[in-house]
């Protein structure tokens, strides 16, 4: 049954256990206007409708009417794990379930899709449990033969993930069923030497190791989390041959930085937090919290988007960060959001959720265009003037599908449960970690937020249920990227930095009570390490938690490769409501540089080690626009990172 406004939402993605040694619990959240909640009602009234007819298109249904027996014809898609676009477009129809259609789109409708294809799943299962329609279609039910690339149980965590989803969001049991009949089909088959399971492997793509240790969450049973923990440790001992790529190179307790496939890593680490808070295993959170400060630390781009190279959709070296080579896959970004959640459950600490924040309106966000029918798999920080552009997943232009279809659903599934990442509790109080127009709630504390964020930087907070005559805490994240706060309570204010990321603010609160955040949002330069050669003399244009980029639809007469920002003169804000769906624009001078006429080759010869001074070219106003907005008008060049000279 929908909810109402006033019904807190079912649990989400991550529900933990009663023994979690976690620092903070998720707290609900209803997100009523504002920023987030239009490109969550676009994603309900456009994105995930259109779901079941382009899985069908692709063939994907088909698949699970051709296991089932129920059609007749062959195989169709590219690839062994076709059935996870059909388990994530699952999970986010139940998540958008479980707070109503939020859209045109009535409830109902909505409901009988997902019941229909839940039916296809079911059927397509076998008596064992097992279930992959390539496998049992194509490789004749040869079975984990291929754990490097087969994804058969890739596709499971997939399947799990979804059934949660749907059992938490609707209490029905069909999907839940399924799920734990592969879980114990797996569970019958793998395990350590010694332990007469006749598979001691791990999958080329990690992914159920997360969604078992959800499954024990579910369902209460231990084995599911000891499977999970099974599968993390085993990585790293060559049973993949040894590979970075699947995260076989190394034992994820002994590595020092991120590597290989980087949504594998993700996913991966995601996986090994969610034991961490479940086990207490202080090994396995040390390992984490380290990855986590190396990969931000030298592997992450400015929008934080993760992932270097298209060849093997994988990390770099450290500091290696191209720009219209950066791979970022939108998927890569989802699991950043998802791995990073996890840790700031496990540790309280703020800066996870400072990441969250850069990933979800810069990296994450640029993945759907703004109507929410056109999807980027890649997302490079630079297309140059010129760029030819072949199509295909890795394509610099929006694609309405992918042959490769991981990303959109994945985009579905996280903007649909959105309000399960925004704030958390604990025993003394409530912790806001990211700012929207709703309500936030836990254990007998609520409150109003009412906020224009990330165009303006006013917060206010309104106290609407609170126990009484006992004091607690509401903490409010002070972003990392901000200079400047003041925070304003009855006759208190607040504009000392904070060291740990937490403005903490203590007291017996009654109902009425008011809290006034004022975040700084004055447009700002970055300049990266200068270790990062890709943009060694750049600085790249910010405001608030939002990345900035030029583009060709805004800078006529010539294309973005002889620009140069000058970084002496002031950053104007002007907001547009006509551009881009409503944007808050940065306007910044600059000039064009000519071109000189090197014939026909493009070096010149200098006797200082010093390229020879441009001549300065003429001024030009330079109009930034969000990140997150490119690619929403005329193909055309972009660029994140903008040359001084």
């Amino acid at each position: 049954m929908p909810r109402t406004r006033s019904t807190p939402p079912a649990p989400g993605p991550v529900r933990l256990g009663p023994e979690a040694r976690a620092a903070l619990r998720p707290a609900a959240v209803g997100i009523d206007t504002g920023f987030w909640h239009n490109r969550r009602t676009t994603n309900a009234r456009v994105s995930i409708p259109q779901g079941p007819g382009l899985l069908e298109s692709a063939g994907n249904l088909h698949n699970l009417r051709l296991a089932a027996g129920t059609a007749e014809g062959e195989f169709q898609g590219a690839y062994p794990f076709v059935d996870t676009d059909v388990y994530k477009w699952l999970e986010a129809a139940s998540w958008q379930l479980s707070h109503g259609p939020d859209g045109d789109e009535p409830a109902g409708e909505l409901a009988d899709e997902v019941a229909r294809i839940v039916a296809l799943v079911a059927d397509a299962q076998q008596s064992d449990g097992y279930l992959n329609t390539w496998f049992q279609l194509v490789k004749e039910g040869r079975r984990y033969e291929d754990l490097r690339w087969g994804h058969e149980l890739y596709c499971a965590g997939h399947l799990i993930q979804a059934a949660v989803a749907h059992h938490r969001a609707t209490g029905r049991p069909e999907l839940l069923d399924v799920a734990v009949g592969f879980a114990d089909h797996i569970d019958s088959v793998f395990g350590p030497p010694g332990s007469g399971r006749p598979i001691d492997g791990i999958d080329g793509h990690p992914e159920v190791e997360t969604a078992l240790v959800e499954l024990y969450r579910e369902t209460g049973e231990r084995r599911y989390l000891d499977l999970a923990g099974y599968f993390v440790d085993r990585y790293g001992h060559g049973l993949l041959g040894g590979e970075a790529y699947c995260q076989d190179r190394v034992p994820l307790r002994e590595a020092t930085n991120v590597e290989g496939h980087a949504v594998r890593q993700l996913y991966l680490l995601a996986g090994a937090a969610d034991l961490a808070t479940e086990t207490g295993d202080a090994e396995l959170r040390a390992a984490a919290e380290r990855l986590w400060r190396a990969m931000t630390a030298t592997k992450t781009h400015l929008t934080g988007g993760l992932g270097a190279h298209h060849d093997e959709e994988d990390f770099g070296d450290p500091y290696e960060l191209p720009n219209e080579r950066a791979y970022c896959e939108t998927c890569a970004a989802i699991a950043s959001v998802q791995w990073s959640w996890r840790m700031a459950l496990l540790t309280g600490e703020a800066r996870y959720s400072d990441l969250i924040e850069r990933t979800l309106y810069n990296g994450f966000l640029a993945g759907v265009s703004l109507d929410g029918e056109r999807w980027l798999y890649v997302n490079p920080l630079q297309v140059r003037d010129g760029h030819t552009d072949t199509g295909g997943d890795q394509s610099a232009r929006r694609t309405r599908w992918f042959r490769c279809a991981c990303c959109p659903p994945n985009v579905m599934r996280l903007l649909a449960s959105l309000e399960h990442y925004l704030a958390t509790s604990d025993d003394t109080g409530l912790q806001i970690h990211q700012y929207v127009t709703g309500r936030y709630c836990a254990e007998g504390v609520a409150v109003r937020a009412e906020t224009e964020y990330p165009w303006h930087g006013t917060v206010r907070l309104t106290v609407e249920e609170t126990p009484a005559e006992r004091a607690w805490t509401l903490s409010l994240r002070i972003p990392q990227w901000c200079r400047e706060f003041r925070v304003r309570c009855g006759e208190q204010t607040y504009d000392t930095p904070v060291s740990d990321g937490w403005l903490r603010l203590e007291r017996t609160w009654a109902p009425g009570d008011e809290v006034v955040l004022e975040l700084g949002l004055a447009p700002r330069l970055t300049a990266a390490d200068p270790r990062v050669d890709a943009v060694r003399g750049c600085v790249a244009i910010e405001r608030g938690p939002l990345v900035y980029c030029l583009e060709q639809a805004d800078h006529p007469g010539g294309g973005l490769d002889d620009l140069v920002l000058d970084p002496t003169r002031p950053l104007a804000v002007k907001h547009r409501p006509d551009l881009l769906g409503g944007v808050t624009t940065v306007v910044a001078a600059g000039r064009r540089r000519p071109v000189p006429d090197r014939g026909w080759w493009p070096y010149t010869p200098t006797d200082t080690g010093q390229a020879p001074e441009p001549d300065a070219g003429d001024p030009v106003e330079l109009t930034a626009v969000p990140y997150y907005a490119w690619a929403n008008r005329e193909d055309g060049s972009m660029r994140v990172w903008l040359p001084l000279s």
